[in-house]
This record gives C-alpha cells, structure tokens and sequence, in this order.
C-alpha cells in the first residue's frame, strides 16, 4: 500500500508529502509529478517518484495499485478542462481498485465560476463508487500574502468583495488536514469543509498590513468589472480575471466564511492567523 500525491511538486503537494514523511517511511509515498527533476529532493530521500501528465490519460495506467490511498490535488491549468483531467486519475485509481480517492475541493456554498470544476469533479468521484473524502479547501492565506508587492507599492488593498469576510488559512493548514485523512482511519465518504478558525475582512486586511509595516495601506473597494480592468491592465488574461472578481463577489455574499471547525479537529491544532502569514511574507 503506497499514499499517492499527485502535483506532488506544487505548492500544495510539497506541503503534503513533507508533512507525510514526517509520518510514514518514504518508501510508503509515491509523488505523482510532470518534471521529475523538480522532485530530485524527495527521491533522495526514498521517496517513489512516478511522471505522469493530466493531459495524457496512458502516464496513469500503471501509477496506482490495490489498496493505495490517493490525494488528487486539483490541476491549475483554467483552460485545459480541468474535469476531464481529473477524471483521467479517476478512471484510473478506479481501475486499480485503490482504497480511498481524496480530492481537494471548493467550498460547498461557493458559486463563483471558479467552483464549476470542483463540482463537476466531485460528481465525477462519487459516480465512480471508489471510496472517496472530499476536502473542500477554503481560501489560502498566501492567495493574498503572496501578492503583497504590488499592494505595497500602491499603499492600497484593492478588490470587489465589499465588507464581506474570508475563513483563510495556511496552505500548511490544509496540508495537515490532508495527511490526516491519507494516514487515519474512517475518513471513507466523507465531505470536509475547511477553512480558517477567524474569518476576517479586507478592511481588517489592509490594517494589519499598516500595522506590521509602518506604511498607510488604504482598502480600496471597486465594481467587480474595474477590478477586471485592473487585474487585466496588471497582465492576467481577462477569463482568469473575470474568475478572480467573481470570487470577489462570492465573498461580498458570504460564500467563504466556513465555519465548520473541521480544518483544525482534522490538523489537531489551531489554524494560521492572517496575520501570522503576512509576519512571514514580509520577512521573505
């Protein structure tokens, strides 16, 4: 039995298989990747690496076996039909009779277009009958901390989600809610919704930001379609923007406040504070 990540090699999957290693012999993690070389780190550790593309259905046939527990982590790649390319795993962990398929997911009342995937993802899982957990991830501290650049630039947090809040938390976070679930029992069938302890909102964002740096950061509140034009005006290809500002307005409704307390009963601790995570951006 091997617990099999696939995107190993993404921010995520990183997470997960460290964390995974902390816990299980590496002899028992197989890391699914596209460029082997970028998992040269984890072979030299024992780690078993396996090359194989979303994008080509044949790279999967031999990945898993009878018994295995996989985490599919879901694919970034917009415009490629992410259903389908997780449906290639499936077919496949299907196939090879594995003993659990977790998939990390949206949050069950995120309508934004960004979950259209997710949804029609996780039809696809339950239509398959594989024992499955789906790990609904909450948003990411880092979807903010890692963009603070231009945000420091301007002195302004900008976006479209009016006063409306976000359970987040680390990306560390929800990595330990995924080793738990791959390395624990009775996790079969279940629907998790995770997301962050404290929810919090832009403005409350845009002072912390001020207070850990000395520097008046304004929030700036825009129509969702002048947030296009400025994500668009940074560079982003406009379909990616018009996702990005419809998650903004899924949060002006309330969409990403979850209040489950299941990030943190799954990791066994309390989940990363934002500001906790801007403390580390800014350091970096």
């Amino acid at each position: 039995m091997s617990i099999v990540v696939t995107g190993a090699t993404g921010h995520l999957g990183r997470l997960v298989v460290e964390q995974l290693l902390e816990k299980v012999p590496a002899d028992q993690v197989t890391a699914v990747v596209r460029t082997p070389e970028k998992a040269a780190d984890f072979a030299e550790r024992g780690v078993k690496i396996v090359v194989a593309d979303y994008n080509a259905p044949e790279t999967f046939d031999s990945v898993f076996a009878a018994g295995d527990k996989v985490l599919l982590i879901s694919g970034n790649e917009f415009d490629k039909g992410r259903v389908g390319q997780h449906k290639i795993v499936i077919d496949a962990a299907k196939a090879a009779g594995v003993a659990l398929l977790a998939y990390t997911s949206a949050p069950g009342t995120l309508t934004a277009a960004l979950a259209d995937d997710h949804r029609g993802t996780e039809e696809a899982l339950l239509a398959s009958g594989l024992p499955y957990t789906l790990l609904r991830n909450g948003w990411y501290n880092e979807n903010y901390t890692e963009q603070l650049a231009p945000v420091l630039e301007h002195g302004a947090v900008v976006n479209a989600a009016g006063d409306g809040r976000v359970s987040s938390a680390s990306r560390a976070d929800y990595a330990a809610a995924a080793v738990a679930v791959l390395t624990g029992e009775g996790h079969e069938n279940q629907t998790y919704e995770l997301g962050g302890d404290e929810a919090w909102a832009f403005a409350e964002y845009a002072a912390e930001l001020s207070r850990q740096t000395g520097k008046e950061i304004a929030h700036n509140n825009v129509p969702g379609e002048v947030l296009v034009g400025i994500l668009t005006g940074a560079g982003l290809p406009e379909p990616f923007a018009a996702i990005l500002a419809g998650v903004d307005a899924s949060i002006e409704k309330g969409e990403l406040v979850v209040a489950s307390g299941d990030l943190s009963r799954l990791s066994g601790r309390p989940t990363t504070p934002i500001a906790e995570s801007i403390a580390l951006a800014l350091k970096g």
